[in-house]
């Protein structure tokens, strides 16, 4: 009867560890438990501000995490949302070039300064240039909107970035 009673507490113990409704994840629900994807480039999807001292605006952006990712970005992409962009973020910090090689789409292109402020803004980059465009000093990251959106929203260097 022992052996039975150990067995039994072990079985309720090992079903309540391996239940959807375990501690770590109880009060949330199944969209909050995983994280966005984005449904054509597959990256994981956050959310970004973009705030000076009168205004901020919010972002849904693609990580590009990964080298290979960062290599890709956005290229042959045809269409993006007004409020979806793509970060590329620089572990450690470094001097970054972009070009817009088989990118479909012109692109405001964010350079953002160690100190999460943006230090320059490439605004309404040449489809498929294959052209260096710079960032004027080491970044943290680099974010791609779409074209003019940064203007549209008042985005000026020295505007802080979070995400």
């Amino acid at each position: 009867m022992i052996a039975i009673s150990r067995s039994l507490v072990f079985a309720a113990l090992f079903m309540a560890a391996c239940s959807p409704h375990a501690a770590d994840g109880a009060d949330k629900a199944p969209a909050q438990v995983a994280a966005a994807v984005h449904p054509i480039s597959g990256l994981s999807v956050i959310d970004l501000k973009v705030s000076s001292h009168r205004r901020s605006h919010m972002f849904r952006v693609e990580v590009a995490a990964t080298p290979r990712q960062q290599a890709r970005g956005l290229m042959f992409r045809t269409t993006m949302g007004a409020d979806e962009g793509m970060i590329f973020p620089m572990n450690p910090p470094r001097d970054a070039a972009f070009w817009m090689k088989n990118t479909v789409m012109p692109l405001d292109i964010i350079y953002i300064g160690v100190d999460g402020c943006i230090s320059n803004i490439a605004a309404n980059t040449t489809p498929y240039s294959e052209a260096p465009i710079p960032s004027v000093g080491p970044v943290k990251a680099v974010l791609e909107l779409n074209a003019g959106r940064a203007a549209q929203l008042g985005i000026v260097p020295g505007d802080r970035v979070e995400w």
